[in-house]
């Protein structure tokens, strides 16, 4: 029988149409002003925090809709953002510097639909308002740290092959070595070639040196590395904070873009951001006279570092391990239930943990957190000048031979071992870095944004639901069903994709979406009014139209599809936001212009014996 479709394939229709209304149902809750609180380093947020905030709330009359603790952060919904912002000023006085207070906007879904992932879209900075920050990497300390990690690589190297040196250092932009047989330096030198093929090596048997240069290929790479290993840094140490989901990009050498929508509190925001911290692994000096240190007689192979406490601890000048090797931690238990944080390395971080462990069994390690704080002062070549401020944050006895995991002990607390954990799996960034542009987009501006993108979308489907009613009566009704269901479907895959983010160049995608589902369906009915006036009946009039307009249907939105990826994938900001929304609604539309309305026209007039069509 022409037109008719059995029961399942008209239930499928229904049943995915209507997934796409439960997931796109999220939006329609809109979102509560709010005020997070997360606990900063060394300290975590508890249910003690969340008593401590109630009862600051409830003292000062500032009312709340709810608050609850969940995954380390209290987060407290208010009913204006009046009152979030009055909350926000009481709690930073209220809690001081150990906890970070952001404001956010946090979605009414309802717990029934959360649990099955139900959210809503992602609102790009040009609609929900945030932050925008363009970042400067410091490539100079980049190349500056990786001089430095050579000067180690070579010294372990010597000491392994038994090759006696007499000094490693840095000269300038070169690495030179001083030896005191020419035999010594003919094997240094053989050794370095085969271990280091991207250095430029020199020998000179007068002098007995080495010097050791790197290519331009190993600069570019290392700045290169800088550069991506700061941008995944960054989103995780933004993620791991609760902040925000970050757009994080690059843009040009050394700088890098990022996108905070919904972020009202700028100020946070930067502190989060300005954590350009790294982390060294040293051993503690126990040799040396801590009292004559105080003094100011340090060692000339030590360094006089404190704790958060201000305890003072004497440290080996050399470093055993940067943080950049990292590649895990997670805080835990050991058998004795102490709070402790298992670390996991990389091959070369393993290598050199083991190397410099083997002969220190039994001696005390430490952990140290360096950030780097910007100045107003640049050096020669334009780069921002940094502070260089470090802090111990754990001091642990080594009780064996580390390789590429092992673990940290000596913590006081599981949350201090917890955040422990946090700072180091958050990662240490290569080379400091600044902001040097901040843009901020309010809130008031990015709701007239939705408000404008909301209107244009609106009658757009006004005038095509006009048009088509006039023009095709009973079928144009059926195209404006099948256009809902796609804007229905556009919205609710946008939702679900870990992601996407909604723009207002997207919004623009959608609106140029309609235009092409309602495209599909004006060839579809004018074919039919074809085949009338030629003579067919009328089940093969609908047979043949939608048979015949498939194929030219097909062809046009697959040359929009492949256009619409490649803006993906050259494109970026706006551009991306109008390819994601254009691609999802080419798709979308083809399956509710073609699928869709003739699962409805199949249910009305297939198969039956008509002798008039309402088109």
């Amino acid at each position: 029988m022409l037109n008719k479709y059995p029961l399942w394939k008209t239930l499928m229709v229904a049943l995915v149409v209507a997934l796409g209304a439960l997931y796109a149902a999220p939006n329609l809750y809109g979102e509560d002003p709010a005020v997070q609180v997360s606990g900063l380093r060394g300290v975590e947020a508890s249910a003690e925090t969340l008593a401590t905030i109630k009862s600051t709330l409830q003292q000062e009359n500032i009312e709340f809709a709810n608050i609850e603790l969940e995954n380390g952060q209290v987060l407290t919904r208010f009913k204006n953002t009046e009152a979030q912002l009055k909350a926000r000023d009481v709690l930073d006085d209220a809690l001081g510097r150990q906890y970070s207070i952001a404001l956010n906007l946090t979605p009414q879904t309802p717990e029934w639909l959360a649990a099955i992932g139900g959210t809503p879209m992602k609102l790009g900075l040009d609609l929900s308002g945030g932050v925008s920050f363009l970042m400067e990497v410091n490539m100079s300390e980049a190349i500056n740290k990786a001089k430095v990690g050579m000067v180690g690589d070579f010294r372990g190297d010597l000491i392994n092959e038994k090759i006696r040196y007499q000094t490693v250092k840095e000269v300038n932009d070169d690495i030179v070595v001083i030896f005191r047989k020419v035999e010594d330096l003919e094997a240094a030198q053989s050794l370095f070639k085969k271990n280091y093929r991207d250095l430029v090596l020199a020998a000179d048997e007068d002098t007995l040196t080495l010097t050791a240069k790197m290519t331009d290929e190993k600069l570019k790479e290392i700045r290169e590395y800088a550069l991506q290993q700061n941008i995944t840094i960054i989103r995780n140490r933004v993620n791991e904070l609760g902040v925000a989901e970050p757009l994080v990009q690059r843009q040009g050498k050394k700088h890098i873009v990022i996108e905070l929508p919904g972020v009202q509190d700028t100020a946070k925001a930067k502190e989060i951001l300005n954590a350009t911290a790294t982390i060294e692994f040293r051993l503690v000096d126990t040799e040396g006279d801590l009292n004559q240190a105080l003094n100011g007689r340090v060692p000339a192979n030590a360094i006089l570092l404190r704790d958060k406490n201000g305890q003072p601890t004497l440290l080996k000048k050399r470093v055993m391990l940067t943080g950049d090797h990292i590649t895990d931690a997670k805080s835990g238990f050991d058998e004795y239930s102490r709070p402790q944080v298992n670390i996991s390395l990389d091959s070369a971080g393993g290598s050199k943990m083991s190397n410099g462990t083997k002969s220190n069994v039994g001696k005390p390690m430490a952990t140290v957190f360096i950030e780097y704080k910007p100045t107003d002062k640049r050096d020669g070549e334009g780069n921002i000048i940094f502070e260089k401020v470090e802090e111990i944050i754990s001091v642990a006895t080594i009780q064996s031979r580390l390789g590429k995991t092992f673990r940290i002990t000596g913590a006081s607390s599981p949350a201090e071992a917890h955040n422990l954990a946090l700072l180091l799996r958050a990662g240490a960034l290569i080379a400091p870095i600044t902001i040097v542009e901040e843009r901020t987009v309010g809130p008031t501006l990015g709701a007239e944004n939705v408000k404008l993108g909301f209107q244009a979308i609106v009658l757009g489907f006004a005038l095509v639901f006009i048009f088509m009613i006039i023009y095709y009566k009973a079928f144009g009704v059926v195209a404006n069903f099948a256009l809902g269901a796609n804007l229905v479907l556009i919205v609710g895959i946008m939702s679900l994709i870990p992601g996407a983010t909604l723009t207002l160049p997207g919004m623009a995608g959608i609106v140029l979406t309609v235009g092409m589902a309602v495209d599909a369906n004006v060839l579809i009915f004018e074919r039919i009014r074809e085949e009338i006036r030629e003579g067919k009946t009328i089940q093969q009039a609908i047979h043949q139209g939608y048979e015949s307009a498939f194929s030219t249907i097909i062809d046009a939105n697959i040359t929009t599809l492949i256009a619409a990826l490649i803006l993906f994938a050259v494109g970026t900001g706006p551009v991306k936001g109008f390819a994601v929304t254009l691609s999802i609604g080419i798709i979308t539309s083809m399956f509710t212009s073609v699928v869709g309305s003739r699962t409805i026209v199949n249910a009305i007039w297939g198969g039956k014996r008509l002798k008039k069509l309402s088109i």
